[in-house]
């Protein structure tokens, strides 16, 4: 089994871990959004806690790299409390995929924010995916677009975060990233869940304790990919998540995507394919 298999299989595994996280957020039912992203971080931090010690790193990183992991918790904190409130409010496979708008826009906050070249064919495949993502939307200008809006914004802010992570690098260990994040959003979140706390029957804590764990294989399994091969071969993999959700929100809750928002997932996954295509072409030996 060469890298690239095994960044592959990685990113799979990390697409499924994912995957399952949000269906355990969905049945853990009626909760604050920030109530579930507490919870579903806590585990997280401590499973990287014991990887950070065993391996006798930093927990909290370089000195110099404070400011940039700090930006980085802070999107990410809020990316995942949109992207749960999302969860809550829409078809699994839908807010999934509204998520999943993320690496266009990296790519954007890249050329923005780090000076990066956006070459012609990555300008195509973000007019595409925006036309994919008004396809899952479908405005009506009502108050039943607020959800997908928030799904939007679990986009943006992740893909802020990604950017961040762009800037950050190899200079910190994956597992002192991952507790770092997880510590910050837990203790941030502390006081609103004090305040705005609502009981949990025993089935519902299960349910957001399995999302940390879930989301926790997810974390590291992209980050260890990564470590295998590059993103020019195995970034699109990502994407399986949306046919794992898919799944299982058809099998769990019955629901399903409509047409329209099947001709959207078309759409971006289309452009996403053709921007995997077309990097590798770009840069063959990247």
């Amino acid at each position: 089994m060469n890298n690239i298999v095994k960044g592959i299989l990685l990113m799979i595994i990390s697409s499924m871990g994912f995957a399952v996280m949000t269906l355990f957020v969905k049945l853990s039912g009626d909760l604050p959004s920030i109530q579930k992203t507490f919870f579903r971080n806590v585990i997280s931090a401590i499973i990287a806690f014991f990887f950070v010690m065993y391996h006798k790193e930093s927990l909290f990183g370089k000195r110099e790299n404070q400011k940039i992991l700090l930006w980085r918790s802070i999107f990410g904190t809020l990316g995942i409390i949109f992207l749960f409130y999302a969860i809550d409010h829409l078809v699994l496979s839908d807010a999934d995929m509204l998520n999943k708008m993320s690496p266009f826009l990296v790519i954007i906050f890249s050329a923005i924010f780090l000076k990066e070249r956006v070459k012609p064919f990555q300008i195509v495949t973000i007019v595409f995916a925006f036309i994919g993502m008004l396809f899952i939307i479908k405005p009506s200008f009502s108050v039943d677009i607020f959800p997908y809006f928030v799904g939007v914004l679990s986009a943006i802010f992740a893909a802020a975060a990604y950017t961040f992570l762009r800037v950050l690098g190899n200079r910190e260990k994956f597992y002192t990233v991952v507790f770092y994040f997880s510590f910050f959003s837990t203790v941030v979140l502390l006081p609103f869940v004090i305040f705005f706390y609502e009981p949990m029957t025993g089935e519902q804590l299960t349910y957001l304790l399995l999302a940390g764990l879930f989301a926790t294989v997810g974390q590291f399994g992209i980050t260890l990919a990564y470590k295998f091969a590059p993103a020019r071969d195995i970034s699109i993999f990502s994407y399986s998540t949306v046919l794992f959700t898919t799944i299982l929100s058809f099998t769990i809750f019955g629901e399903g995507p409509d047409v329209y928002s099947l001709i959207g997932y078309a759409i971006i996954l289309g452009a996403m394919t053709f921007m995997f295509l077309m990097g590798r072409k770009a840069n063959p030996n990247a």
